[in-house]
């Protein structure tokens, strides 16, 4: 769950030195890379895994159902309609753009639901259809201004929460709210379906192997194409790691009602983006777009096709995202995609070690960044705090994780990596 983007000469020398250091030194080797990496200002995700483990000690010290399974099953629902869209904002995030729209955008794709689904009689297949398709035509609209015409996608952005939020309120009609019937699927699907224990074990088992099959498949064509591979040890501690973090939280949850069918596919959303960022040549340019449009423009990425098909991308997952919201909530309102959806999207990218710089990040930000934020949000109501203390509470933490990215950008550049 690092961050990834394209390595300069001086981050391709260290990579290699940290490789000689694995595969010499096993994993001893590994853990003085990793205090190397750290030193040289490659924080990765640290910084924001420590604060999530500080954050739940501090809670659970307060109230001791903090920790409670049913508690963090709660925490999980949560965490899936704005953790979606906050995967877009991690998108635009890595060529250094923003969206301030997808609040609006959200809230348009649960009005098109409701609607659709209880004036129109529409099939929920094709209200969810509908949905996403508008949310990728206002995404393509984004790019098209932005490639066609420069205009900032600040202001691109900010202009679109205006529209979409009236086109809303139109959609909705007088009465301003709809409620969705209760026993359509994707109803029962955000509020009531959790995975059997089984099937979380299995996929726990399968996280943990795909983890080890990955690696030693990379491992392989470096091997091939002459370069160094680090030690297999490594690789099966990493993967037996995860495999036993998995089984215990599947374990634990399973006391309760168990994973969430929701909260698994904002995780599995997340796993995918994260392969096509690094496994993908469209991946690759995205973030060499973000480090530099001139040196990919020379480089032959089609600079304008990154910008569009990430826009879309972004649009598509706050549509999503506002489905996921108002299908848990049962009802499509004025308040859809309202509040701090924006607001908490954008931090749970940032927080979670995304760059605002561009060219630096990970699609698992938006996991470990909206876990941080609904953390921070169920430890205060459980504390019967108001909303007035997580709000200051969650500012001060994204500007923290703003000064952390910023000197690390500093001390990268010291060392010769920025």
């Amino acid at each position: 769950m690092t961050n990834t983007s394209v390595e300069t000469p001086a981050e391709r020398a260290a990579d290699l030195q940290d490789e000689r250091l694995v595969r010499t030194e096993g994993v001893r080797g590994a853990v003085l890379a990793f205090r190397q990496r750290v030193r040289g200002g490659d924080l990765g995700s640290l910084p924001v895994v420590i604060g999530l483990i500080v954050i739940c000690i501090i809670f659970q010290v307060l109230n001791p159902n903090f920790l409670s399974a049913n508690n963090l099953v709660n925490l999980t629902l949560q965490c899936a309609a704005v953790g979606t869209i906050s995967i877009g904002i991690v998108l635009v995030l890595l060529l250094g753009q923003i969206d301030l729209s997808v609040g609006s955008v959200s809230g348009l794709a649960a009005a098109i639901l409701g609607v659709g689904l209880t004036q129109l009689k529409w099939p929920v297949a094709l209200a969810i259809i509908v949905a996403l398709l508008v949310g990728a035509a206002i995404g393509y609209l984004y790019g098209l201004l932005f490639t066609r015409f420069g205009v900032p996608s600040f202001v691109i952005t900010l202009a679109g929460l205006l529209a979409f939020l009236g086109l809303q309120l139109k959609i909705l009609g007088p009465n301003g709210s709809i409620n969705l019937p209760y026993d359509s699927w994707i109803v029962q699907f955000a509020t009531s379906s959790f995975l059997p224990p089984w099937a979380a074990y299995a996929l726990a088992v399968i996280a943990a192997g795909a983890l080890f099959f990955s690696d030693v498949m990379r491992a392989r064509r470096r091997r091939k194409a002459g370069l160094s591979t680090g030690a297999l040890s490594v690789t099966l501690i990493k993967a037996i790691a995860l495999l036993v973090v998995l089984l215990l939280a599947v374990a634990y949850l399973a006391t309760d009602r168990g994973l969430g069918a929701s909260f698994l596919l904002f995780v599995l959303l997340v796993i995918i983006m994260n392969f096509f960022l690094t496994r993908t040549r469209w991946g690759r340019s995205v973030f060499a777009v973000g480090g530099s449009v001139e040196a990919a423009r020379r480089a032959g990425i089609k600079v304008n096709r990154i910008y569009i098909t990430v826009f879309i991308l972004c649009s598509s997952f706050a549509a999503l995202g506002g489905l996921l919201a108002s299908a848990r909530l049962t009802s499509a309102s004025l308040s859809s995609g309202g509040g701090d959806t924006n607001l908490n999207a954008i931090a749970a990218a940032v927080i979670g070690g995304t760059s605002l710089f561009g060219g630096r990040g990970s699609a698992y930000s938006a996991l470990l960044g909206i876990l941080v934020i609904q953390s921070i949000s169920s430890g205060l109501t459980l504390l019967n705090l108001d909303s007035s203390i997580r709000y200051m509470i969650t500012g001060a933490v994204l500007l923290l994780a703003v000064i952390i990215d910023s000197l690390s950008r500093r001390s990268r550049a010291s060392h010769g990596q920025a």
